[in-house]
């Protein structure tokens, strides 16, 4: 089994451990990870990480993410979601009186940095501990805000009492919380009815693949839908290897060169190698992806 990144397609329903579950069985291999949770009631774009691959799951981590929302207004619950208990609702009086044109303008306030304060129905660790897990103890503790980038919010549209949005926003941004935020803002109380995340950096949902294609492609010893660990590095410029810099790259040794920067380098037969960072003088190692007991 080679090691790369999957595209997949997160259906509603499951949890982004049960689909690194549903891939360990289809693909007979245990070193898998997601880059990033993505709620139960969400779907949309996963990228999984195998084998060496999971190397690179923090940088994945970090990209930025596009997201389409459904936002219901006049309704708090304690998962800041439909799927919660709900905790108090608004008045329909208070809901008739908020205009479309009043939702645009506080969403677009949030952009486009805030301070969010993250749910407790989260994987946040407070003292060594998940807050979905204290949550679900019936136990709700001190949270920090957190410093979230929305860089856009567009195509917002209001029809009786729920918004649809689209809202592309940096790292450790929770929709759920956006809504919150709105809604009290609003002065009616919100919550998320449906989310769908259509990009994670370069991946986008028109080419993401739903686990029971998965599992046929795998029936069929088709891997292609496994993306190479290098394609993750195509903003950096390529750089191969001389034949005879081999053994001291193989070696993990460093290259006399002049470049500078960071480039994704390969030995002289066309296998990736890795990431070098060059200062002037010398090409060092980085990140390495080799299989070195080839």
């Amino acid at each position: 089994m080679r090691s790369g990144i999957i595209n997949v397609y997160k259906e509603g329903g499951y949890t982004s451990f049960d689909v690194v579950a549903v891939l360990r069985k289809t693909l007979g291999i245990r070193k898998i990870g997601h880059t990033g949770t993505l709620d139960p009631m969400a779907e949309g774009v996963l990228p999984i990480c195998v084998g060496k691959a999971t190397r690179v799951v923090d940088l994945l981590t970090d990209k930025s993410k596009t997201y389409e929302a459904v936002m219901l207004l006049g309704k708090e619950t304690d998962t800041e979601d439909i799927t919660g208990e709900v905790l108090s609702e608004c008045d329909e009086r208070v809901l008739s009186g908020i205009t479309g044109e009043r939702v645009k303008d506080v969403l677009l306030s949030f952009c486009p940095e805030y301070d969010q304060l993250p749910p407790m129905y989260s994987a946040i660790k407070k003292d060594g501990k998940k807050l979905y897990e204290l949550a679900r103890e019936g136990k709700t503790v001190e949270r920090e805000k957190r410093h979230v980038l929305i860089h856009e919010i567009r195509d917002i549209k209001k029809e009786g009492n729920e918004v649809s949005f689209t809202v592309f926003c940096g790292k450790g941004t929770y929709i759920r919380s956006l809504c919150r935020d709105a809604g009290n803002l609003l002065g009616c109380k919100a919550c998320l009815k449906s989310l769908k995340r259509t990009t994670v950096g370069d991946f986008s949902v028109d080419d993401a693949l739903r686990l029971s294609k998965i599992k046929d492609s795998v029936s069929k010893e088709d891997f292609s839908f496994i993306r190479p660990i290098d394609s993750v590095f195509l903003k950096y410029g390529r750089f191969d290897f001389a034949t005879e810099d081999r053994k001291i790259v193989l070696n993990g040794g460093k290259i006399p060169s002049e470049k500078k920067g960071f480039f994704r380098c390969y030995l002289d037969t066309g296998e990736f190698m890795g990431i070098y960072k060059g200062d002037g003088s010398l090409l060092k190692p980085e990140k390495l992806f080799y299989e070195f007991d080839q």
